[in-house]
């Protein structure tokens, strides 16, 4: 089978493969370390993609052999497992064409995630503790590894805002399919009288940079504040003012982090984060696209939500960008989010072809 032709050169990229095995061969290739992990983020895109062709060829050819099997036995589990194998190869064949989508500069870096409740006090609040519940679940399912950096609980339940680091390969592709407003519709657990409530909440999406990139920060542009880490309490709570907000003056960015008990450990992350703000801007400005920019940064309220998760008075969720709908809410809120992601991917990218 040669499926794989409809992706990339098989030919080239194993070619390449034994070029990149020759360099690594070579003990002079190590004394660059940047160099030396560039080649092998390649090498692991190619071997990679290799095997994920390999997985579609060999279940196309097994579902061949299994519908020949089929009709000449008349054997209708032989089919069963053809129909089978042939989901398999459609699976595998959506999965490399995600990976297709994620070919940007930025989509196979690591993810800084903020999430932000709008109006409506506990409420809202609430809900925003629910999205970070959702996307630490999905990150753990997907493998990746997630850290929170900043966190500002609300009065009562729920969070007043939190910041997120998530490490995996092409985390940051992923999760840019996240960000917007997001609505919620229940039966409010905070309200005596069991009204239903709508709640928004955004969710805003940045590439972790590497440490090779240069973005000029000038000190004197920045204004740095010291102040007491939130937290629960007791023998834990920090008596000192170790947490860290700067202040870009120039763009009024504002990072702050409280994660760590340093206020040394703290300024590091916080000065992690803002290079990404600067970074992520920085290539806005160079696309020309910082309108679509600013119309992802709506208002965090009714109209402006890319999803819908209703609870009552029926329950589904529901994109509003591509129209893709799950009635397994549980599911959702419990990370299963991938086919919302994927969707929202191919569909752009198909929208982007017409």
């Amino acid at each position: 089978m040669t499926v794989y032709g409809v992706f990339f050169d098989r030919a080239a990229k194993e070619k390449e493969l034994k070029e990149l095995d020759a360099r690594c061969a070579d003990p002079a290739i190590w004394a660059d370390q940047a160099e030396a992990q560039k080649i092998m983020k390649r090498k692991a895109d190619i071997t990679s993609g290799l095997l994920a062709i390999e997985k579609i060829s060999s279940a196309i050819e097994e579902a061949v052999l299994l519908i020949e099997f089929a009709e000449e036995s008349s054997d209708p589990s032989l089919a069963r497992e053809a129909d089978e194998k042939i989901a398999e190869a459609e699976a595998a064949v959506s999965a490399v064409e995600v990976r297709r989508m994620l070919g940007k500069e930025n989509d196979r870096l690591g993810a800084i995630v903020s999430i932000h409740p709008g109006a409506g006090g506990t409420e809202a609040q609430d809900w925003a503790s629910m999205l970070l519940r959702m996307y630490l679940r999905w990150a753990e399912k997907k493998g990746f590894t997630t850290e929170v950096v900043d966190y500002l609980p609300g009065e009562e339940a729920g969070l007043k805002s939190v910041t997120l680091t998530v490490e995996g390969e092409f985390a940051y592709g992923y999760m840019k399919a996240e960000v917007g407003v997001h609505r919620l519709v229940r039966i409010s657990p905070y309200d005596a009288n069991k009204r239903r409530h709508t709640s928004f909440a955004s969710v805003f999406v940045y590439p972790e940079i590497e440490d090779d990139i240069v973005v000029d920060i000038n000190e004197a542009d920045l204004r740095v504040d010291t102040f007491r880490a939130s937290g629960a309490g007791g023998q834990h709570v920090n008596k000192t003012d170790s947490a860290i907000r700067i202040t870009h003056l120039p763009t009024g960015i504002v990072v702050q982090c409280q994660n760590e008990r340093s206020q040394h450990k703290n300024k590091a992350m916080a000065m992690k984060l803002l290079r990404a703000r600067l970074y992520e801007q920085k290539l806005k400005e160079q696309e020309e696209k910082m309108d679509v920019y600013h119309k992802e940064k709506k208002d965090i309220a009714w109209g402006h939500q890319i999803r819908s998760y209703v609870l009552q008075p029926y329950r589904l969720v529901k994109d509003h960008r591509t129209g893709l709908e799950s009635g397994n809410v549980d599911a959702v809120l419990d990370g299963d989010i991938n086919a919302f992601i994927e969707g929202y991917l191919l569909g752009r990218t198909e929208e982007a072809k017409t």
